[in-house]
């Protein structure tokens, strides 16, 4: 019978308690208000207002929503969930002791023990996790998914962690993005960073605008901006460095302004579209051997020093041997014509390009057209001489011509004097 009459029974309670506060009641018992709030718990909305203030409320559990006062459309599930609130509206707590400090903050969201622990008028934050956003208190428009997540936020704003520890010890830094555990996990006033993968940014503190996408990206960054990292390990070794860009490398801490794409020794080819019909006037693109940097010949005289003239040096150029050949790897044998490194390499040893462990690969053609210029210039120079003595030497054999000319010319005249005095 006491099981037939127990639902009525608390209807009938409910009315009666209509126009004043629910005051404390047995915790297995579930009290309505003409507000649409409801109550199931020790002291769970003991002090709620009934002027119309507070209204659609709901708490389930001891001390829930204990001190709402004329907070609204607020539901709280679990011990002292939303205990502090009192004017908040639309915040949703699940879990011991979640949105506990919650004052004034609206549309908050919290699932998970401790989860926006200390929040007071922060607005629109959503905490799904153990700890989640656990210190936040006026920081609005995070999002934390992942046991500890954002857990040091207190005034950062429009934070997304997603992860273990993801964006940890974040306190003022916004627009960050974190996902994976561990992600961002030192940032503390960064802002607009985005971290995807385990460890990304791991160390990043003051860095601002930077993107890392692999495990252990940007792992050491610590306030270099606007850099990005993607791959396994990309830009790990980054620490204050700016505008650097890093593809499957490790990266060089320290430097700004650096476009790192792969690793040497692993790839060992590189094929870019887009370059082959493309046509464009400028400088050649060269490689160093060694460190695979890419850039142009620097050929203005700041960048030179010991300047001299070659004089001799090309002298040898004549022992070099021009060439054919096709390359073994050219499918269709091509025939190209060149010098043969190794033969260079006795002549000019200065001409031959070599790899990092001194492996002969190729030869620097270019250096030879300045050679080469040398050479002709030198030959010139003997041409000209030679010409000014040919010159000089047409003039002597003129006047020599034409006095030869004059002396036959006397000689013509004096042969028939000449005759008259055979005859005597």
């Amino acid at each position: 019978m006491k099981t037939l009459y127990q639902a009525p029974l608390i209807l009938i309670g409910a009315f009666a308690l209509a126009g004043a506060a629910f005051g404390q009641q047995p915790p297995d018992l579930v009290i309505s208000d003409s507000l649409a709030n409801t109550a199931m718990g020790t002291n769970a909305l003991l002090n709620v207002s009934l002027d119309e203030s507070g209204c659609h409320n709901t708490a389930s559990g001891e001390d829930a929503l204990y001190s709402d006062t004329s907070g609204s459309y607020n539901t709280a599930t679990g011990f002292s969930s939303l205990y502090s609130n009192t004017t908040g509206s639309n915040n949703t707590a699940s879990g011991y002791d979640s949105l506990y400090y919650n004052s004034a903050g609206d549309n908050n969201t919290a699932s998970g023990y401790n989860s926006l622990y200390y929040n007071s008028t922060g607005n629109n934050n959503t905490a799904a996790g153990y700890n989640t956003l656990y210190f936040n208190s006026t920081g609005s428009n995070n999002t934390a998914a992942g046991m500890d997540a954002l857990y040091s936020n207190t005034a950062g704003a429009d934070n997304t962690a997603a992860g273990y520890e993801a964006l940890y010890s974040n306190t003022t830094g916004t627009y960050n993005t974190a996902s994976g555990a561990g992600a961002l996990y030192h940032n503390l006033s960064g802002q607009q960073n985005t971290a995807s993968g385990v460890y990304a940014l791991h160390n990043n503190r003051s860095g601002n605008s930077n993107t890392s996408i692999g495990v252990d990206a940007l792992y050491s960054n610590t306030s270099g901006a606007s850099n990005i990292a993607q791959g396994y390990k990309a830009g790990y070794n980054l620490t204050t460095g700016n505008y650097n860009i890093d593809i499957g490398n490790l990266g060089v801490a320290g430097e700004s302004g650096v476009i790192r794409i792969g690793t040497s020794a692993q790839q060992v080819q590189t094929f870019i579209a887009g370059i082959n019909n493309s046509t464009v006037t400028g400088a050649g693109v060269v490689v160093d051997p060694v460190t695979g940097q890419l850039g142009v010949l620097a050929s203005s005289e700041r960048f030179k020093t010991a300047i001299a003239p070659m004089g001799s040096v090309t002298a040898k150029l004549a022992q070099l041997r021009p060439v054919s050949f096709r390359l073994k790897s050219d499918a269709k044998g091509t025939r190209q014509f060149g010098l043969i490194a190794e033969e260079v390499a006795k002549v000019y040893p200065e001409l031959v390009i070599r790899n990092a462990s001194g492996r002969i690969d190729g030869v620097r053609y270019d250096e030879l057209a300045p050679m080469l210029l040398n050479e002709v210039q030198q030959q010139q120079s003997k041409i000209a001489t030679q010409s000014e003595l040919i010159r000089t030497m047409q003039e002597r054999l003129t006047a020599l011509e034409g006095l030869n000319r004059a002396t036959l010319t006397a000689l013509r005249k004096l042969q028939p004097k000449s005759e008259l005095v055979a005859q005597r």
